[in-house]
């Protein structure tokens, strides 16, 4: 199986439900997905045996720092596991839906082993900004 690349522009129907690329469907098969905010602006879904991994790693850094328990408890708290309908759709909880600033449409990113989920405004506004050091980055890793 490849990783989840490329990006989608799709509309966020009036049940908060969002249709997953045909691609991205193929690439996870059968798994159900975990949904958090993953970032400041953008939600993170990570097909469950990706997941298995990220548990793991929260798992370890609990027992190592337990001071990090609370931010542990602030992701789980907010994580949903969803499933895609007959049509490729997950449902997108409203609280979810608030945090990315998601009102109509949404940008959804592969990247590599999850898939994240943008205000289409919010994502170009990050990703324009000046990125010194990726003309090298990109030299040293696809070279």
């Amino acid at each position: 199986m490849t990783g989840f690349l490329g990006s989608y522009r799709h509309q966020l129907d009036e049940k908060g439900r969002i249709a997953l690329p045909a691609s991205f469907r193929r690439s996870a098969g059968d798994e159900g997905f975990v949904l958090v905010q993953g970032d400041e602006k953008a939600l993170f879904l990570y097909p469950e045996r990706a997941w298995a991994a990220v548990e793991e790693r929260l798992g370890e850094l609990m027992r190592r720092n337990p001071e990090a328990r609370s931010q542990v408890l602030s992701l789980t708290a907010n994580a949903v596991e969803v499933v895609p309908d007959k049509q490729g759709r997950i449902l997108i909880p409203e609280r979810l839906q608030r945090t990315a600033e998601l009102q109509g449409e949404a940008l959804i990113v592969g990247v590599i082993e999850k898939i994240e989920i943008w205000n289409p405004d919010t994502f170009e506004g990050t990703t324009r900004e000046a990125q010194p050091g990726f003309e090298q980055f990109v030299r040293q890793i696809l070279s």
